[in-house]
């Protein structure tokens, strides 16, 4: 059997990492021919010296450095054009491990090319979804989704020939799940970068303590599987253990459960539709005892009731809420706004759109930069 050749694109981060564990663990059965990142170049050297990519794309300085050292037979290029490796002829599967709208790029240019895509990136299908759809139809591109809910789904509906009824995406309830609404303001990045079940990076950890997160994964998974906003719930699951299921018609429904690992469905979307031992520990229900659903908390949460308006409202609109919320967050962990604030700074720039009911790339990447303008602009009146 030919190893799966891979583009990983953004391996030094989190999912990154987790994927060249997942290389690491079945090393026969892999290849990797391309890895990017954006500026953590030296984490990037040991990357390269263990497992000679043929293409190394990296931001200004690192470029600068790989180039000076001299690594013989990998060709490295600027980190802005790493779009155009998601394409290679030996390339079979692209994972999109890039943060932000950055991935969207290379997602079309993967899918363009007939590849396998693998996101983890969320905001790429957010701010695009229905182009990305058209485009992995027209031109035979496959979509694997490697972000745990979307996987889980993914894997409820694999071989089903019914259409399903509803999609209920599980949340932990993140870091804020327990602590009281009027105790919000005081909480800062140190507090809220602390998730009770996944290790992730900053600007996720802190969506998922507003809850955009699970209201990003709602617009995305009704991208993915062709679903109406309202055929898709959000129940909360502190325990982590089932990462979403599927109901039918019949009143039958499908949970994927398994233990609170990435390397789980970022294998599954490597391999599929094979499975493999992953080495990790086996899911011990009769451990956990119990497990716990209730309804997410709107008024405690508005983040996600905003996501599914944008949801709703779709075209650009989705894309207005992504951009807003990049700008809010960033300005939240580098000290400038409150936590609270978050939230009002992406409503305002939620309601002040003007909607592109059928957006084209230009429009979309247009609504993208004014919504940033604009919530500069609030963020400097605070």
């Amino acid at each position: 059997m030919k190893p799966c050749r891979i583009a990983i694109l953004g391996s030094t981060g989190s999912i990154g990492l987790n994927t060249l564990k997942v290389v690491d663990q079945h090393p026969q059965r892999f290849q990797v021919k391309v890895l990017s990142a954006h500026n953590n170049f030296k984490l990037l050297e040991g990357q390269i010296k263990k497992y000679r990519p043929g293409h190394v794309a990296v931001g200004p300085e690192g470029l600068a450095y790989f180039l000076k050292a001299g690594f013989k037979g990998i060709k490295f290029y600027p980190g802005k054009d790493c779009s155009g490796l998601a394409a290679l002829p030996d390339v079979d599967v692209v994972v999109l491990a890039m943060r932000g709208t950055s991935a969207l790029m290379p997602f079309l240019t993967g899918l363009r090319a007939g590849k396998r895509v693998a996101p983890a990136n969320k905001e790429a299908l957010v701010i695009a979804g229905d182009l990305i759809m058209r485009q992995a139809q027209r031109h035979g591109g496959r979509i694997i989704p490697i972000d745990s809910e979307q996987s889980a789904i993914f894997q409820c509906l694999d071989g089903q020939r019914s259409k399903p009824k509803s999609v209920h995406l599980t949340a932990s309830g993140g870091p804020l799940r327990t602590v009281a609404s009027r105790d919000f303001r005081k909480m800062g990045p140190k507090d809220i970068l602390r998730h009770p079940r996944w290790k992730m990076g900053p600007k996720i950890t802190v969506d998922s303590a507003t809850m955009m997160n699970k209201g990003f994964e709602v617009i995305e998974a009704g991208h993915l599987f062709n679903l109406r906003d309202d055929q898709i719930k959000v129940l909360v699951h502190p325990e982590a253990i089932i990462h979403s299921m599927v109901e039918f018609e019949d009143g039958a429904c499908l949970a994927q459960l398994g233990v609170t690992d990435m390397r789980l469905p970022i294998q599954y979307a490597l391999t599929y539709p094979e499975r493999l031992n992953t080495g990790l520990k086996d899911l011990d229900l009769v451990q956990w005892g119990r497990l716990h659903f209730q309804k997410p908390d709107l008024r405690k949460f508005p983040s996600l009731g905003l996501a599914f308006e944008a949801a709703r409202r779709a075209g650009s609109q989705p894309a207005v809420l992504n951009a807003a919320d990049e700008v809010a967050v960033e300005a939240f962990l580098n000290g400038t706004i409150g936590f609270s604030q978050i939230y009002k700074v992406v409503e305002k720039v939620f309601l002040a759109h003007r909607i592109v009911k059928t957006p084209c790339l230009e429009a979309i990447l247009e609504a993208d930069k004014w919504a940033r303008q604009k919530a500069q602009e609030i963020i400097r009146t605070i």
